[in-house]
């Protein structure tokens, strides 16, 4: 659900309370239709660069050895001497279909249909490579201009394949209705229909069926262990993903299965044929898919890079929007790049236009999100359920009319409220008859349910949070706690409202059991730790405050010492939190010094974001300084002359500013923080002359 600079820390001293809600769904990719690939060959002459008389066996030897790239090259020489070579194009148009380079293809074969319009063979391979390239439309058009009896199962067969992908199914269910019902292609062809209707156990039904036919194959495997992950039978789904991915390995070693995860610099495997038939690309999406669904963001990540490796340019839409979402906390702009790259370039994962507007809204950019929605109105329509659109058209009119988003919220809320009594209905219902398989559906359901409601609640105390408003958004908080009381992120919102409204005690009651439970301190998010500690120091607990800071530094110790080159922000958060606290109170002296040492070492800990907040106490200081107000000791206002000597030495090659793309350029040999920590350094050398 997020725009910003690569590496910017997203933290901030105030907590929003919708902040930690907005998460985007990992893509898997589709079941096959019985659709299949087969395309022709046809025979060359002349010569491309090659001994005399070798042109044929030099061009097949490439296509036997599917080495299609160098083929490709070798054809493009021989068609620049004799552009309508029928041999050529054939081979040409066979070997950019096998690259995967679909639109080439089709490109080839409508020469081929125009040069030759007499044979059957090029309109349907014109018509496979149009499906392919996701030219529906057009594809359909030239299947049914195929003339020939025995071309008509297989017509039907891609003509049910189109109109899966346009997402007709009873267009689909009827073409497929047409042929034989218990042939290997038809019982798939039914099972991925089962399937996009939501009927995960009738759909694996039909794909064990067709594996009980064809034997073991790759992709009908993947088919079955989507459905165990549909039906949310992980583990199930993990072990055969698990078999697919250990096939692959062992009868396919060329594909370099890890290579990229090993550190190794492997050249791509391209998108052969082999890799397609392994169904690898499938399988490892599928575990990333189920890792993330879990948060073990770095499972995901290694899981995506553990397939075969291939160049960014030769990803199919599925990796590549997974590997968007995976990596977003470290390269934003990367992750918001691919994911609007797919979205003008279908067809592309039906959850891309909905974790592109997630991500414009947690990362606050409206106005992106609105230009988004606008533009793809019909997508919206086709991929957004209604509550969800109606979510996030509330949540990018908060910025233009608050009241109104408010109301929408507030409309929002009360039919998730409603679903949510009527399954707490159904599930008293359930045990009154004692049927434990209704419980466990009901549970299920209400879990669901609530999942729902809970970014709408957020959205709508957001409106409240903003303004500062806080009894309104205690009083919403107080409403919504019949159903939500149990809920990690109600709990750890309201948190943040008696934090800032300082009862710190019931804060520190409602933040202990947030970081007792993390079996990895950092794993924790460093502002709630930051206010754990300042609700401490506030109540007298300094000594507690004090114990947990030195675990925090101590597990940053222990990632540097396992040789974690990630940077961590957990203490110099704190650090910040404190020192801004100590600051705002006026006590210059110690708010100062916890600033300083929240930036050391300068080489990990100074950034963008973290100089931001630091300067702010700096620039406090030299008012206070100025107007005489603050004097400080020798000693600390050596310490500050030495710290900010060494922020201009560490930061010459860090940024003070973030380009915007309606803003004026950032030139980084101003806009830096060395420039920034110099003119400090004069400021404060002159106000101390005063």
């Amino acid at each position: 659900s997020q725009p910003a600079s690569s590496g910017r820390l997203r933290s901030r001293l105030h907590n929003r309370p919708w902040a930690c809600l907005l998460g985007g769904s990992m893509a898997t990719a589709v079941p096959r239709t019985g659709m299949g690939t087969a395309m022709g060959m046809g025979g060359i002459a002349g010569r491309a660069g090659i001994p005399e008389g070798k042109a044929t066996a030099t061009i097949y030897g490439l296509i036997r050895e599917q080495k299609y790239a160098d083929a490709v090259g070798l054809l493009n020489v021989e068609l620049q001497n004799f552009p309508r070579s029928r041999a050529a194009l054939s081979l040409l148009g066979y070997c950019y279909y096998y690259l995967q380079d679909f639109r080439a293809a089709t490109q080839t074969y409508e020469q081929l249909v125009q040069f030759h319009p007499e044979v059957e063979e090029y309109k349907i391979y014109y018509a496979q490579s149009l499906y392919k390239a996701g030219i529906y439309a057009d594809a359909s058009k030239v299947a049914m201009s195929v003339d020939g009896a025995e071309h008509s199962q297989r017509m039907s067969m891609l003509q049910a394949a189109i109109k899966y992908e346009e997402d007709d199914v009873s267009a689909c269910e009827s073409l497929l209705s047409e042929g034989d019902a218990t042939d290997a292609d038809s019982l798939i062809g039914t099972a991925c229909i089962r399937f996009k209707e939501g009927k995960t156990d009738e759909a694996r039904a039909k794909f064990e069926e067709a594996a009980g036919i064809l034997g073991w194959q790759a992709s009908v495997a993947y088919g079955i262990a989507l459905c165990h992950y549909q039906a949310g039978e992980y583990r199930r789904a993990l072990e055969l993903v698990g078999d697919i991915i250990e096939r692959g390995v062992r009868e396919h070693p060329e594909l370099s299965v890890g290579s990229n995860t090993g550190g190794l610099d492997t050249r791509s495997v391209g998108n052969t044929q082999i890799l397609r038939e392994t169904a690898l690309v499938e399988a490892f999406n599928l575990r990333a898919a189920i890792e993330f669904k879990f948060g073990n963001q770095s499972s995901a990540a290694e899981a995506l890079s553990d397939m075969p490796p291939r160049a960014e340019e030769e990803l199919d839409p599925v990796t590549l929007h997974n590997q968007a979402l995976v990596h977003f906390e470290s390269d934003p702009q990367a992750g918001f790049r691919k994911l609007n790259f797919l979205l003008q370039n279908p067809p592309f994962p039906h959850e891309t236009l909905r974790n592109l507007l997630l991500l414009y809204l947690k990362h606050e950019a409206f106005d992106l999100a609105a230009d988004i929605l606008a533009e793809n109105a019909h997508l919206a329509y086709k991929h957004l359920e209604p509550d969800l659109a109606d979510f996030i058209e509330a949540s990018i009119t908060v910025q233009t009319s608050p009241a109104e988003a408010f109301r929408k919220f507030d409309a929002l809320t009360s039919r998730h409220i409603d679903s949510l009594r009527k399954f707490t209905k159904s599930i008293q219902d359930a045990r009154l008859f004692q049927d434990g398989a209704s419980i466990k559906r009901c549970l299920e359901e209400y879990d669901s349910a609530l999942e729902r409601f809970i970014p709408v609640l957020m959205g709508m105390t957001k409106v409240y949070w903003d303004r500062e408003h806080w009894d309104m958004v205690e009083r919403l908080f107080r409403q919504s706690a019949e159903f939500c009381s149990e809920h990690p992120t109600w709990k750890l919102n309201v948190a943040h409202v008696c934090f800032m409204t300082e009862r710190y005690e019931d804060a520190i009651r409602h933040y202990e059991p947030v970081v007792s439970k993390s079996e990895k301190l950092l794993d924790v998010t460093a502002i709630i730790l930051a206010n754990l500690c300042v609700a401490y120091i506030m109540t007298a607990s300094n000594e507690v405050a004090e114990e947990l800071m030195r675990r925090i530094e101590q597990a940053e110790k222990a990632l540097i010492d396992d040789g974690d080159d990630k940077p961590v922000f957990h203490l110099c958060i704190v650090n910040l939190v404190i020192g801004t606290l100590y600051c705002a109170k006026g006590n210059f002296e110690f708010g100062i010094g916890r600033v300083v040492k929240s930036l050391e070492p300068f080489s990990r800990k100074l950034g963008t974001d973290t100089w931001f907040y630091a300067k702010r106490c700096l620039l406090g200081l030299a008012e206070g300084m100025a107007k005489h107000m603050v004097v400080l000791k020798d000693s600390t206002f050596a310490m500050l002359m030495e710290f900010l000597d060494g922020v201009a030495a560490a930061g010459k090659s860090v940024v003070t500013r973030i380009e915007q793309a309606d803003a004026v350029p950032v030139d980084p040999a101003v806009h830096n923080v060395m420039v920034e920590a110099r003119t400090l350094k004069r400021v404060f050398l002159r106000v101390r002359e005063q």
